[in-house]
């Protein structure tokens, strides 16, 4: 029997190809962005990426306050209404979940099961973060700030709403924002309506949706998804290193035309321009390299100003692909601190950080039996 006709828990590693029922359940309410949406420097609501943990609160805006306090002098209870008159900002920042590539790794760790589509880069606004906690009047010995949402849920075993923390000093960054719009409109539910953290540069487990309260402590913060969960670690007994900022990862747009289910690209002898994008919460992106061999040569790719600070920078590359044959098509990302993408898989427990080199398969001049519009009439 296969494992599509089994349940297994959540931490089961998986050496079969076959997606579980538990897995096919959180891949169903979540969803990845197309690979021809990077097309696009500003990606379009409905295409990007989304991941739910529990299940998404009914919030009525009109009664709503976010509560700020703890190890504070002034604590705060601020409306929407009142978060919106404060001053805003609207910043252009990729978004990438750690958990992207895990569906690729072997043994396969079991969760929301990833390829390598788990991104999107959106104009978030809200308003700063750290004058709110400076009106806060932040306590000394504070040492950590949680950030608590309205979704609840169990997860290892442990009742929880979904919380994580920054530092002090992460928390009052400049760039950090209480965002309640994405592209220019209000924030649809799935997205974390009305109020959602941003941490430009941070994985996505970071950024806090359906955001219900803030509050300083002068302890590090405890909680699952901080001390236990989002850690790299290859055994059960490794405390591991918690993930936080955004590894390098350049991805391509598959040139041609797909095949329905292998998605193996077909294409006519030409010269294709191959497109792409790059992105790194590490430091800027200052490279791109391509091959058509499956990483045994590269080539430079020509490379795009980045849609902002925090977003994702474009390249292309002109491929002579005029001679038939099967081709494996690679794209590596490098950033200004020299970290590069790997070529093999990097295995953890979690599937966390995973950024090895996408691989796309290509066949150049195959014979297709091609069905032109006409053919239908």
């Amino acid at each position: 029997m296969n494992e599509v006709g089994r349940s297994r828990p959540a931490g089961t590693l998986l050496t079969s190809v076959d997606i579980t029922p538990d897995e096919l359940q959180l891949a169903v309410r979540n969803h990845s962005m197309p690979l021809e949406a990077l097309r696009y420097d500003i990606t379009p609501v409905g295409l990007h990426y989304l991941l739910i943990h529990f299940d998404i609160p009914m919030v009525d805006a009109s009664t709503y306050e976010l509560s700020v306090g703890g190890h504070v002098r002034n604590r705060l209870q601020l409306s929407l209404d009142a978060l919106m008159a404060r001053p805003s900002a609207t910043l252009a920042v990729t978004l990438e979940c750690a958990g992207n590539g895990r569906a690729r790794l072997q043994p396969r760790p079991m969760s929301q099961p990833w390829l390598s589509e788990a991104v999107g880069t959106a104009e978030w606004t809200g308003t700063p973060l750290a004058p709110i906690l400076k009106d806060a009047d932040v306590r000394d010995g504070a040492r950590d700030v949680v950030f608590t949402g309205l979704d609840r849920g169990v997860q290892g075993g442990v009742d929880q709403h979904y919380e994580r923390s920054l530092s002090i000093a992460d928390a009052m960054r400049d760039e950090v924002l209480l965002a309640y719009a994405i592209n220019g409109r209000p924030l649809p539910p799935q997205h974390g309506f009305p109020l959602r953290l941003i941490v430009p540069g941070w994985y996505g487990m970071t950024h806090v949706k359906w955001l219900r309260s803030i509050t300083v402590i002068d302890r590090p913060f405890a909680g699952y998804q901080q001390a236990r969960a989002y850690h790299r670690r290859t055994s059960d007994g490794d405390s591991g290193v918690p993930v936080a900022r955004i590894l390098p990862r350049a991805l391509m747009v598959p040139p041609g035309v797909p095949d329905f289910m292998s998605r193996t690209r077909f294409l006519e002898p030409a010269t294709h321009l191959i497109e792409g994008r790059a992105w790194s919460g590490r430091a800027p992106i200052v490279s791109v390299d391509f091959s058509s061999d499956g990483g045994v040569s590269w080539a430079t790719a020509k490379l795009q100003d980045p849609v902002s600070t925090f977003g994702w920078r474009g390249w292309t590359l002109p491929w002579d692909a005029t001679r038939a044959g099967e081709y494996e098509l690679c794209a590596r990302a490098i950033d200004a601190a020299g970290n590069a993408q790997p070529l093999d898989q990097s295995w953890n427990l979690e599937g966390v950080e995973n950024n090895a080199v996408q691989r796309v398969r290509v066949v150049v001049g195959a014979a297709i039996d091609q069905q032109t519009p006409a053919d239908l009439l």
